[in-house]
């Protein structure tokens, strides 16, 4: 992410250990649009963030939040504008590295992939941005799209339907042909 955005963090050492340490970020309309504009989007809208972080374990945190935000990307057949409106829970453990790692050791994915290594701030942009990238559909679809049959063939010959491709097409009439011997 651009150092623009370090206004947007929550400093390690100012979060209080027995304190919710809630935040409620609304992020300006400049921000929205260089997030869209790191994650392709067309427009990202009403966005914000809201939660806490609590101490987790001796020397961890974790961040509970709400994201909500309002996403708009090309339809992936006929490239018009597709919204949708996300809601997510965004939940992330951070734990203190035990070491750090040397470019020659390979180190081991945690299973939980919640878990992040603590730093000394929480950047709340980043968390925000990794979010919505994780929760964007993968192949958005405007409800009136539709693909249209898709012919292969060599020139001169009868080319092949999307019903030849398919191989149990055939299989209900060998079916009704079984039952009805007629």
């Amino acid at each position: 992410m651009p150092s623009d955005y370090q206004t947007h963090t929550l400093q390690i050492a100012n979060l209080k250990d027995h304190a919710d340490n809630a935040f409620d970020l609304r992020p300006d309309a400049e921000t929205c649009n260089r997030i869209a504009s790191d994650l392709r989007l067309l427009s990202l809208r009403k966005l914000s963030i809201k939660g806490g972080v609590q101490p987790d374990g001796q020397r961890g945190w974790r961040l509970s939040a709400r994201l909500g935000a309002t996403v708009q990307q090309s339809c992936v057949i006929t490239l018009d504008p597709v919204t949708t409106r996300l809601e997510e829970s965004v939940i992330r453990v951070y734990v203190p590295l035990s070491e750090e790692p040397s470019e020659n050791i390979e180190t081991e994915m945690p299973e939980d992939v919640n878990v992040d290594p603590l730093g000394r701030d929480i950047d709340l942009i980043e968390l925000i941005s990794e979010s919505i990238s994780l929760a964007l559909p993968t192949y958005p679809k405007s409800p009136n799209a539709t693909l249209g049959d898709t012919r292969v063939t060599e020139p001169g010959k009868t080319p092949l339907t999307d019903e030849d491709i398919k191989p149990f097409a055939g299989l209900s009439a060998l079916k009704a042909a079984l039952e009805n011997p007629d």
